[in-house]
């Protein structure tokens, strides 16, 4: 794909795998919005790109916010090409007897309500300009539950849910969705799990874990052809031949 035209959308960009997806894709030529919480570190990261991006201060769980700040990116730039959903929390680690239920009700309105805002506020501006590709970062927990992460688990077995029905209902008028597994991720969010010492997951040696920009490689491969075939799937970043198609070491 030629990244020069294109209008990529990213949400949780103000750091980890949403920023560092915001500088491929803004190498590549594409222009960036930039949706997050933290006003101060999207402005610094606006700077940085430069014209080609643009940051919108923004709770994904809200979808006046999301829909607002699609308003105004398409109002910007004319369309979306692309959606990044990557906004995400892994608080609150606790087992199910301790959970605190607002605590854990947040986490699903983030990571599964926020996902679905995201795909809701795009669908018709792709839908009506011909298709685009809406990718949701996905997680090994979506598959397996793991000690205290169970809103974790819950919300990332949610959002692969979506995008499979999302594949269902809109492949046909051009969306390609998608998901992407990343594996463990140098990022804030493993500092956390880190801190937690809950599980196996907690215990793991800090070189372990791949830089954010593997993953943020990997979303830009997604966009093209080479990864058609993956439509409606989840890709899993821990599939040697996925890192060799991407270009990972």
């Amino acid at each position: 794909m030629d990244f020069n035209d294109k209008t990529v959308i990213i949400t949780g960009a103000s750091r980890g795998i949403g920023a560092a997806a915001a500088r491929i894709f803004a190498d590549a030529g594409a222009k960036v919005a930039l949706l997050a919480r933290d006003e101060a570190a999207l402005r610094a990261l606006s700077d940085e790109i430069g014209a080609s991006a643009l940051s919108f201060p923004c709770d994904v769980s809200n979808f006046s916010n999301v829909s607002a700040a699609v308003s105004q990116v398409c109002e910007t730039w004319g369309k979306i090409d692309v959606l990044i959903n990557n906004a995400g929390m892994i608080e609150p680690i606790s087992r199910l007897a301790d959970a605190d239920p607002a605590d854990w009700a947040k986490l699903i309105d983030v990571n599964v309500t926020g996902v679905f805002n995201g795909m809701r506020a795009v669908l018709p501006q792709m839908k009506k300009s011909g298709g685009g590709t809406i990718i949701t970062v996905s997680s090994g927990a979506a598959h397996r539950p793991l000690e205290g992460w169970s809103a974790y688990c819950t919300s990332k077995a949610g959002a692969a849910m979506l995008t499979r029905a999302l594949d269902l209902e809109e492949r046909a008028n051009g969306i390609r969705a998608m998901g992407l597994s990343p594996g463990t991720v140098a990022t804030q969010m493993q500092r956390e799990i880190k801190a937690s010492g809950v599980n196996a997951v907690s215990q793991l040696d800090w070189e372990e874990h791949i830089s954010a920009e593997w993953p943020a490689r990997t979303l830009k491969w997604m966009c093209t052809a080479d990864a058609d075939a993956f439509v409606g799937e989840e890709v899993s970043l821990r599939d040697e031949e996925i890192r060799r198609r991407v270009g990972l070491a």
